[in-house]
């Protein structure tokens, strides 16, 4: 959403921002930074492509489809339907889909992970926004991931319906939030949202996995973060790497990874306490999205405004390489 930052809030930034930078000092098996704090993990930024479907103008969450292994997800923000929108890595759009069933009432986030049938791909969307902090609760909607027959992706902008989508209502446990970031376990189908916080560190705030999301459920605050970043700093977007050893934050302008310990497997929480590196993602008029690519080797991202830029930032082979 749009935003106006205040000088205040700012400066409330830039000290978040150094004490996250003190965090990052000390860095643990799996990430690294140079001395200016960026990874040293992945390549410069690249501009793909721009996202041909002009329906596309606030591009607000992207994903990696896992049922159509070559296209990727997004949607846009507040003003669109309830519309998922398909596209590939040069841009070309692969068709719109309707979600059945579901409201878009300020859509902000996008991810994937399983849900109640096993074997199965889901697809949760973030209808979290909350700018006046007015929403006695949020909705995730989970529904069964489209797989796109040839004909249908090449028919471009043609529209077509998900099956019925489930509406999964959240409140938080300590009053209302404005959040534009929403992560999903892959391998667990535990579900984060982190909120998006002018004047002090945002909160993480996660639901178990469920099998049924007809009640309304109460998230449970696991923490609170800080990316480090001068100007900014408010979370807007994120993902889990498809191992489940990695997260990626963005805020305006860049994004922020954290890698899992190798002594903390069995505990995915132990990611919050983790230094961040920065990962430059090139210009980006206002960033809203981030996400990892279907094998977890690199990082695409969009933005709001036409036009849309799809941008990719590749994690270095010999990274990659000492890794296995």
């Amino acid at each position: 959403m749009r935003t106006r930052i205040t000088i205040l809030t700012i400066f409330c930034l830039c000290a978040l921002s150094l004490s996250a930078c003190e965090r990052a000092a000390s860095t643990p098996q799996g990430q690294k930074s140079s001395s200016s704090g960026k990874s040293a993990f992945y390549e410069p930024p690249v501009r793909l492509a721009s996202l041909e479907d002009r329906a596309i103008n606030e591009s607000s969450g992207i994903v990696a489809s896992r049922r159509n292994p070559s296209l990727f997800w997004t949607h846009n923000d507040s003003g669109d339907g309830p519309v998922l929108y398909a596209f590939d890595l040069k841009g070309k759009s692969k068709g719109r889909w309707l979600v059945s069933g579901a409201q878009a009432i300020d859509w902000e986030d996008i991810a994937a992970g399983p849900g109640p049938q096993p074997g199965i791909n889901y697809l949760y969307i973030g209808d979290i926004g909350d700018n006046g902090s007015e929403r006695d609760y949020v909705t995730v909607y989970r529904v069964v991931e489209p797989s796109l027959t040839d004909e249908e992706s090449a028919a471009g902008n043609n529209q077509h319906t998900t099956e019925p989508a489930e509406a999964i209502r959240l409140k938080y446990p300590d009053g209302k939030h404005d959040a534009e970031a929403l992560l999903v376990h892959p391998l667990t189908g535990d579900l984060y949202i982190i909120t998006k916080a002018f004047d002090t560190a945002s909160g993480i705030y996660k639901l178990k996995a469920l099998l049924s999301g007809a009640s309304l459920n109460t998230l449970v605050r696991v923490g609170q973060i800080s990316v480090p970043s001068i100007v900014g700093g408010l979370i807007t977007g994120g993902d889990i790497a498809p191992d489940g050893r990695r997260v990626v934050l963005c805020d305006y302008t860049d994004a922020f990874e954290m890698a899992l310990p190798e002594n903390s497997a069995d505990d995915f929480d132990q990611i919050w306490k983790q230094p961040m590196a920065t990962i430059e993602l090139g210009p980006r008029r206002q960033g809203e999205s981030v996400g990892y690519s279907l094998d977890g080797n690199a990082i695409l991202a969009t933005s709001e405004k036409r036009p849309t830029p799809l941008i990719e930032v590749k994690r270095r082979k010999a990274t990659m390489n000492a890794e296995r």
